[in-house]
C-alpha cells in the first residue's frame, strides 16, 4: 500500500506523460510500431507454407497405354495440384536435363512393357526423378508419390477382399491442416520479441544522444521514478501491438482463438517485459542506435531460431533442444499455440508462465540494474 501511495504522489506520472508526448511526436515510431509488426505477420504467415503445391512434372511415356495414362493421370489429375504436367518428352536424356537445369521438380518415365508386365500380374518398374536440391520438397514429394501409386496398385487389384483392418484418422485442433494457423501464432512471439527490444533500446538510446538524459538527472526525480516513466508508455504500446497481431491472425488467417483472453494478455504482457528488458540491456552497452540495433541480431536471432516458431524444436539436434528450454520465446509460443489452438489453461501451462516470470523478473532486474548505474 506504502508503495502504491508512493508512485501515486510521486514525479512519475509527470514523467510519462512527458514519455507519451514524445513518443506521439515522434512519427516514425508511431510507424514502426503499427507498419511493420502488420506487414510482418501477413508476409510469414502466407510465405511460409510447408505445403507442397504445383511441382513441375515431366513424362517420358515409351508405354503410350491406357494404363500408363492412367498412372500419369492418378498422379497429375487425383492430387490437388501437387503435381502439374508440364511437358511430355521423347527422351530420357531430355528429361534428366531438365530435372538438372531446375526447370522441372519431379520427372517421371514410364518403360515399353508397362503394360504388358502389368497383364501379366508381374511388377512394372517405373523411375521417378526427384530434384533433392529442397530436401524438405522432396520429401514430401517422393511420399505423394508412394502414396499415390500404392493407391493405383490397389485400384489394379480390385478384387482382393476388403481390409481385415481400416484406419481412421482424425487430426485435433487444426482439422483441415492448415499450415498459417501453426506458423501465425509463432510469428506472433518473433514480431514481438524483435518489436519490444528494438524500441526499447532505440528509444533510450536516443535519449542518451540528444542528452535529455542528463537532463533528467538534474530534475528532483529519482532513478525509479525516471525508468518507470520509460517502461510503463512503451509496454501500453507495445501490448497495443498484441492485439493488433491477434486481429489480423483472425481476420485474415481465421486463426482460432480457443483459450481465455485475459490469460492470453497476462503472459502476453510477461513476454513484453522480457522484450523490454533486452532493449534496455541492448542500450546499456551501446552508444548509438544502428550498434543497438546491429548488437541485437546476435541475440534476436538465436532466440528465433531456436523457439520453434518456425520449425518444431523436436525436428532440431538433442543439444539445440536442451538449449532451446533456456529460450524465453520457446515458452511463450507454447503458450500462444496452446491458448489459441487448444484453449488450454494456467493448469497446463504453469510451468511456461514461470519460467516466463524468471526471465522477466531477471532480465528486467539486470537491465535496470545496469540502466540506474548509468544515471548515478
Amino acid at each position: 500500500m506504502n508503495f502504491i501511495n508512493k508512485i501515486l504522489n510521486s514525479r512519475f506520472w509527470a514523467l510519462a506523460i512527458k514519455e507519451i508526448n514524445q513518443i506521439l511526436r515522434d512519427k516514425s515510431l508511431i510507424f514502426f510500431l503499427l507498419f511493420p509488426p502488420t506487414i510482418q505477420l501477413l508476409i510469414y504467415g502466407f510465405a511460409l507454407n510447408p505445403d507442397v503445391q504445383n511441382l513441375k512434372l515431366g513424362i517420358v511415356d515409351y508405354a503410350q497405354t491406357n494404363e500408363s495414362q492412367e498412372l500419369v493421370f492418378a498422379l497429375t489429375e487425383k492430387t490437388d495440384n501437387i503435381f502439374i504436367a508440364d511437358r511430355y518428352f521423347l527422351k530420357e536424356e531430355e528429361l534428366s536435363e531438365r530435372v538438372r537445369e531446375g526447370k522441372l521438380t519431379v520427372g517421371l518415365v514410364i518403360p515399353p512393357d508397362f503394360q504388358r508386365k502389368i497383364s501379366q500380374d508381374r511388377t512394372a518398374e517405373i523411375q521417378v526423378f526427384i530434384d533433392g536440391v529442397d530436401a524438405n520438397t522432396a520429401g514430401i514429394a517422393n511420399g505423394y508419390i508412394n502414396q499415390i501409386i500404392e493407391q493405383y496398385n490397389r485400384n489394379l487389384e480390385s478384387d482382393r477382399p476388403e481390409p481385415l483392418v481400416d484406419l481412421q484418422t482424425t487430426f485435433l485442433y487444426n482439422p483441415g491442416l492448415i499450415s498459417s494457423w501453426f506458423f501465425v501464432p509463432g510469428m506472433m512471439g518473433v514480431i514481438f520479441t524483435l518489436i519490444s527490444s528494438l524500441v526499447s533500446a532505440g528509444t533510450v538510446v536516443r535519449e542518451k544522444d540528444s542528452g535529455t538524459l542528463e537532463q533528467l538527472l538534474m530534475t528532483p526525480a529519482e532513478a525509479w521514478e525516471i525508468l518507470l516513466a520509460k517502461i510503463v508508455p512503451l509496454f501500453v504500446l507495445l501490448m497495443g501491438d498484441v492485439l493488433l497481431a491477434v486481429v489480423v491472425g483472425r481476420v485474415v488467417f481465421r486463426v482460432p482463438f480457443q483459450g481465455n483472453f485475459l490469460l492470453f494478455l497476462v503472459l502476453s504482457g510477461l513476454y513484453i517485459f522480457v522484450g523490454i528488458g533486452i532493449g534496455i540491456m541492448l542500450a546499456t552497452i551501446s552508444r548509438t542506435q544502428q550498434q543497438a540495433f546491429l548488437i541485437s541480431f546476435f541475440i534476436n536471432l538465436p532466440l528465433i531460431q531456436l523457439s520453434g516458431a518456425i520449425a518444431p524444436v523436436e525436428s532440431m539436434p538433442t543439444i539445440f533442444q536442451y538449449l532451446s528450454f533456456v529460450n524465453p520465446l520457446r515458452h511463450y509460443v507454447a503458450i500462444v499455440r496452446g491458448i489459441l489452438l487448444k484453449g488450454i489453461g494456467l493448469g497446463a501451462l504453469w510451468q511456461h508462465a514461470i519460467v516466463l516470470l524468471f526471465f522477466a523478473v531477471i532480465i528486467l532486474s539486470v537491465s535496470i540494474s545496469r540502466f540506474r548505474r548509468q544515471l548515478v
